[in-house]
Order: structure tokens, then C-alpha cells, then sequence
């Protein structure tokens, strides 16, 4: 049997909170007892509502923030950054894009050093090799070796998004924790940006933590499906037996108020609107 990329045992996170004059001081839980696996290659949807605990969770993943207790394992290794130096190997491991590609690059840096500065702080590459590798990582990507000397703000939100993934991928990592990555992105561009992030899957056997609020999306991309609501996993299983029949009520709930944006819905939807001249779509 093969190690899991990411294996989470009763992770639990609490938040102290001072005392008032009307208050006790004490401790707010945000996640309480989650546990999951992901195997290699593999794509594991985390959904549930805002302020369920995604966020959180995510940053433990990430290893931005320790976690209260439990164990989190990577590649069979349990790490604990709260008693151990984040190594560059452990940062190499694991990246991260983030829902909101204009907030998420620095304006003033030039896309070719934003891809570059990954390998300059965590490996020993040259120039020569670092600037090989952004090269070849923008063709990865959907986009051109001449995007090298431009800047964020000359790109659409799309293509903004590949250069987060662009830039995520650079050191290779062992797994890609993907923070609601299409949800700021009109609906045609996001059936591209999907697309890319699978054909990249399949390509380089990446493994995937998606957070998405959005089930069409998660329908789309996930192997796995894990509902989260109020800090607790209230349903984990495959994709197909999630959609096909959820159990838990809150489920039920959650796709009942979710509106029809498939990934087909939104390809007929802007083909129709062409067909109509209704302006073109935006460019990925």
C-alpha cells in the first residue's frame, strides 16, 4: 500500500480569547477532531459554507499555522511547525494559490522574477537554470515565453490565476492546496483555468486540496469530497457517492441552495452569448 501525499489525524485548532469585563477569558475551537487522506495524484474537495473551518484548515495544511493537537503527516512524515524549523525542503512540499488572483502578485515585480524567486530562496539553481525553468513554466501554463518582462496589471484575471499556478509549480511541489482558485474569475474563464488545472494533474501526478464553496466546481475536479460545517467533518466519501447520495442533512441543504453553473452549463451559456454577439468572452 502506497503512503498518502497528506494524511490528517484529529487535527484540532483553537484560538485563545481574552477576557472583559463581562466575559471569561478561554478558547474558541475552530476545528474539531479532522481527519482525511489524499492519495497521490489525487484530488480532495474540502466544501462547506464560510466560517465552517476551510480557511483554517488550509492554513494548518500550508503549514502557516500549527495546529492546537492531532497529527499532520506528509509523505508519511509527521511535521509539527510549532516544534520544528520550517525547512526549505518542508516549504518546497507544499504551495498554495489563493482565490484572488489581483491581490495575490506583486504589482511592482516583473512576472519572470516573481516565477524566479521560489527557486532563488529554495534551491541552488543558477540564473541561467531559474530562468530556463520560468520560461518553460509559462508554456506549462497556457501562456508565452514573451510574458516574461511584463508586469501583473498588463494581464486579465485568468491569466493572472495561471501565473499564481505558474508560480506554484516552480519548485515542484508535493502537493497543491488550491483556496477557492476560480471563484474571483468570470464564469468562461473558469472552465479554462479548470481545465489547465487538470491537464497539469494529469501531466506532472499532481495532488490537489481544492476549498471551494461552489459544488458544480468541486463536481467537476474532486476525487473526493469532505463537507465541513462548523469545524467538524460532517461527510467524507467519494465524489460519486457524495453527489449520488449524501447523507447528512446539512449536505442535502448545501446542494439544494446551489445554483447550475457546470462546467457544460457555462460552455453553453457563452457559446450562446456569442452566437448572439453579446460581447466576446473575457481572455483567459
Amino acid at each position: 500500500m502506497t503512503t498518502p501525499v497528506l494524511e490528517a489525524r484529529g487535527i484540532i485548532r483553537d484560538y485563545a480569547v481574552q477576557g472583559g469585563m463581562f466575559r471569561k477569558a478561554g478558547a474558541v475551537r475552530a476545528l474539531s477532531g479532522i481527519s482525511f487522506t489524499v492519495e497521490k495524484g489525487k484530488t480532495l474537495a474540502i466544501v462547506g459554507e464560510s466560517g465552517c473551518g476551510k480557511s483554517t484548515l488550509a492554513r494548518i495544511i500550508t503549514l502557516i499555522d500549527p495546529a492546537t493537537d492531532g497529527e499532520l503527516l506528509l509523505d508519511g512524515e509527521a511535521i509539527n511547525i510549532a516544534h520544528q524549523k520550517l525547512t526549505p525542503e518542508l516549504r518546497r512540499k507544499v504551495q498554495i494559490v489563493f482565490q484572488n488572483p489581483y491581490g495575490s502578485l506583486n504589482p511592482r515585480q516583473k512576472v519572470g522574477d516573481m516565477l524566479m524567486e521560489p527557486l532563488i530562496l529554495n534551491t541552488a539553481d543558477t540564473a541561467a537554470e531559474r530562468r530556463e525553468k520560468a520560461m518553460a513554466m509559462l508554456v506549462k501554463v497556457g501562456l508565452m515565453p514573451e510574458h516574461f518582462n511584463r508586469y501583473p496589471h498588463m494581464f486579465s484575471g485568468g491569466q493572472r490565476q495561471r501565473l499564481a499556478i505558474a508560480r506554484a509549480l516552480m519548485v515542484n511541489p508535493r502537493l497543491l492546496v488550491l483556496d477557492e482558485p476560480v471563484s474571483a474569475l468570470d464564469l468562461s474563464v473558469q472552465a479554462q483555468v479548470l481545465n489547465l488545472l487538470a491537464d497539469l494533474q494529469t501531466e506532472f501526478d499532481l495532488t490537489y486540496v481544492f476549498i471551494s464553496h461552489d459544488l458544480s466546481v468541486v463536481r467537476y475536479i474532486a476525487d473526493e469530497v469532505m463537507v465541513m460545517y462548523k469545524g467538524e467533518v460532517v461527510e467524507y466519501g467519494s465524489r460519486d457517492d457524495v453527489f449520488g447520495a449524501p447523507q447528512h442533512s446539512y449536505t442535502r441543504t448545501l446542494f439544494a441552495a446551489t445554483p447550475v453553473t457546470d462546467l457544460e452549463s457555462i460552455r453553453a451559456r457563452t457559446a450562446r452569448r456569442r452566437a448572439a454577439g453579446i460581447g466576446a468572452p473575457l481572455q483567459p
